[in-house]
């Protein structure tokens, strides 16, 4: 079958103004890549069409008509809850030109609303909830769509849930990513700066799932099972894009990548036997870090740790990430830096229950830990997560799905003021980290280290400017 996946672009960073998302971190869509690989292994062609990448078109029209030129039996979207829209808007577009062409939807956003979604957009034919590689598979080949576990479909005027699909039981089944297919990879997909030393820079995924339960995060696709990609599997994986694609640093996105400690310590041992000529950045969870293991994951070539601490404020902490611990962060974060390696703390402003003195006291607690680095994202309630069904009683929801990327205020706490108010807030407090004394300090003596960052920043100079007037608080 010819099969065409697409991933949306969603909504603007800034309304109205330059999207700096795809020149400051554009990523390899990987979930994609992923089904790709499968599907091309099971002997369908398959194209790819990134509507952030380098070369993809801006409106849905040319898009669409970049998709129909690869004649398409089948097109797949990987949809966010912000590119959902701008995915459907494509997908019409597919409909109104080829209505032959069957309109497949999977990710987050599916798998947490189901069959609701199509019931309310016309122009999909077929919902993949949970992970695709399997039950895709299984569409391209010809199945009967009732016996296909996972999927939603119509049968007529009625719409058909199908029973869940178990999850995959052996991720070192799957192909590795298909890079290959994806145009401009590497060289015009590029890590968030100052994130790296070398470049060109890749991203890798090696588990599925997370047996915790904080209160923000979907697990629509993968619940709470754990799986996780062998030591050997992901050291050839890495091998691959280095031989492949030259890749010199990459950032592993697991949200547990240290959660099964043998695996760690054996990739650690292979790594540290046979060097790749590579870095690499991942995620520790506080409390569960030790010496030894920061030792030997600098000895295999890491380079910046990330930790999620999300707030200062305990009651925050208690009721939106449990088992986090503000002395244990302090404990963990100069453990990394003792280690070598550093340290980048990852928090989130206007979770339920914030105030303006719980902001203070974060903002007060990132200086004091001297990170590396920081990202405040912008608290985002999911449909999938579990603080949403009571959402609306914790304050003001702007229900507007565009806008429902972690990069916009979509929900007032009842403890600030306004949405206003909010964002002044966040731009305050994140200017007060990259203004602060000691963090410039460290940034000067790395720069050199950094000229790749350095440069890509030189070059897009007049767009950064623009973006950092979006941080500057209002002069009262």
């Amino acid at each position: 079958m010819r099969i065409v996946l697409v991933h949306p672009a969603g909504s603007n960073w800034v309304p109205g103004k330059k999207d700096m998302t795809t020149v400051a971190n554009r990523m390899a869509p990987l979930g994609l890549l992923s089904l790709s690989a499968y599907l091309k292994r099971a002997g369908h062609q398959v194209f790819l069409h990134d509507c952030l990448g380098p070369r993809a078109a801006t409106s849905p029209e040319a898009n669409a008509r970049t998709i129909l030129n690869h004649q398409p039996e089948l097109v797949g979207f990987s949809t966010t809850t912000s590119s959902f829209l701008d995915g459907y808007a494509l997908a019409r577009c597919i409909k109104q030109s080829n209505p032959g062409v069957k309109i497949v939807f999977g990710g987050v956003h599916v798998s947490a609303l189901g069959a609701e979604l199509l019931a309310d957009f016309p122009d999909i034919d077929i919902l993949c909830q949970g992970e695709g590689e399997e039950a895709l598979s299984e569409l391209a080949a010809g199945l009967d769509l009732q016996s296909i576990d996972g999927l939603v479909w119509r049968d007529g005027d009625q719409i058909v849930t199908n029973p869940p699909r178990t999850p995959l039981s052996d991720l070192d089944d799957l192909p590795f990513p298909d890079y290959e297919g994806l145009a401009g990879f590497p060289e015009e997909y590029h890590l968030p700066l100052f994130s790296y030393i070398h470049a060109p820079g890749a991203t890798m995924v090696t588990s599925r799932g997370c047996p915790y339960q904080c209160s923000y995060c979907d697990r629509s696709v993968f619940k709470r099972t754990y799986r996780y990609n062998s030591a050997e599997y992901i050291y050839e994986h890495m091998k691959h894009l280095h031989s492949r694609f030259g890749i010199r640093h990459i950032n592993i996105y697991d949200d547990l990548f240290t959660a099964h400690r043998p695996r760690i310590e054996r990739l650690c041992e292979l790594l540290t036997a046979g060097p790749l000529d590579l870095q690499f950045n991942c995620a520790v969870r506080v409390g569960q870090t030790d010496d030894e293991l920061l030792r030997n994951l600098k000895q295999a070539g890491c380079l910046m740790v990330s930790l999620g601490i999300e707030s200062a404020d305990p009651d925050l902490l208690v009721r939106h990430k449990s088992g986090v611990h503000l002395e244990a962060v302090t404990e963990t974060v100069n453990r990394i830096q003792a280690a070598g390696l550093r340290a980048k703390g990852l928090f989130m402003m206007g979770l339920p229950g914030e105030t303006e003195a719980s902001i203070s006291r974060t903002s007060d607690f990132i200086i004091s830990l001297a990170l590396d680095d920081m990202n405040m994202t912008k608290f985002t309630p999911f449909p999938g997560a579990p603080l949403w069904a009571t959402i609306r009683e914790e304050g003001l929801l702007i229900d507007d799905w565009r806008l429902m990327n972690c990069l916009n205020f979509v929900f007032v706490p009842k403890g600030i003021s306004s949405r206003e108010r909010l964002d002044e807030l966040y731009n305050r407090h994140v200017k007060r980290f990259y203004t602060d004394k000691q963090w410039r300090r460290k940034i000067t003596r790395r720069l050199w280290e950094h000229r790749w960052s350095l440069w890509r920043l030189l070059w897009h100079w007049p767009s950064f400017l623009a973006a950092k007037q979006h941080f500057e608080p209002e002069q009262k």
